[in-house]
């Protein structure tokens, strides 16, 4: 899905955050105070995070998704991102995403166990995996949603590129991947006002930062910038069952602002504040309408 030219990666010294009022993302907080953990206060936090994590997947799955099982197991074919397709693939990109972020926090969550950077990048990734496909499969037995290969492969698409920046830090101060959502005029229409089923309202977009770029990052104004390009479909979901909306797939691109370069060079300049480890955490996976300029091209 997503080509990326590895070439970058060949010289790790590079000096993303030149700009004096912003440290690395993966910088350590020198103020931060290191807890030591034993290898059994390992063991038993990522048996505690593995087996929580199950558990809560289950238990919403029995009561939200899989209350309609069925003993036959059924294979959907959804084609994709085609015009006929189911929500014209804007369901596959919402699946992708789901899993590069889930991989994402989960790393924080096995360094939090007491792995490191790029155990717990692997870790996320296995964990992510396994659960996600058990979701799969637990839908190919309902009469309602069915296996779908198409999802399945989005979510490995997901985890791995989310593998791939935690264990890549220079190219993950390159990359955003972030979801892009305002309320749709279909949703407001229908007074159906779900976010994750709103494929109207939602924009998937991949973001390359001129900060991850030592010749841009050195400027104070051209550092602020990213070029955007992503995906969305309109007149899909939500719908009212008669067909009559317009549908339309869509191609983004143009140009966004690095609102939490900004905040955090010129706002929460303090990498201990926790405002600043929010909006650092937060903007690398959410767009905020309004800080992007972006041109359609319908297909």
């Amino acid at each position: 899905m997503l080509i990326l030219n590895m070439g970058i990666l060949s010289n790790p010294t590079w000096a993303l955050n030149s700009y004096p009022s912003s440290p690395p993302p993966h910088s350590p907080d020198p103020s931060a105070q290191q807890i030591l953990l034993t290898p059994q206060d390992t063991k038993f936090r990522t048996a505690l995070l593995i087996s929580g994590l199950t558990l809560a997947t289950g238990l919403y799955g029995f009561t939200s998704w899989w209350d309609n099982s069925s003993s036959q197991f059924e294979v959907r074919q959804e084609h994709w991102f085609g015009q006929d397709s189911p929500n014209g693939g804007a369901d596959k990109l919402g699946h992708g995403f789901s899993a590069y972020t889930a991989t994402r926090l989960l790393t924080k969550g096995f360094q939090w166990a007491g792995h490191d950077q790029s155990q717990s990048a692997w870790l996320a990734g296995l964990t992510s995996g396994a659960l996600l496909t058990g979701v799969e499969i637990m839908d190919g037995f309902t009469a309602e949603y069915g296996f779908s290969t198409e999802d399945a492969l989005m979510n490995l698409t997901g985890i791995s590129l989310g593998i791939l920046l935690e264990s890549h830090p220079t190219l993950d101060n390159l990359l955003d991947l972030r979801l892009q959502y305002w309320v749709s005029k279909d949703a407001r229409r229908l007074n159906d006002y779900d976010p994750v089923a709103d494929y109207s309202g939602q924009t998937y977009l991949l973001i390359t930062k001129a900060s991850g770029i030592p010749t841009l990052n050195r400027y104070p104004i051209l550092r602020y910038l990213e070029f955007a390009m992503g995906y969305g479909t309109r007149g899909y979901q939500p719908t009212d069952g008669t067909d009559s909306q317009e549908k339309s797939r869509n191609l983004y691109y143009g140009l966004s602002i690095n609102l939490s370069q900004l905040l955090n060079d010129k706002i929460f300049p303090s990498q201990s504040s926790s405002l600043n480890t929010v909006t650092r955490h937060l903007l690398e996976y959410v767009q905020i309408p309004g800080t992007a300029v972006l041109l359609k091209h319908k297909l």
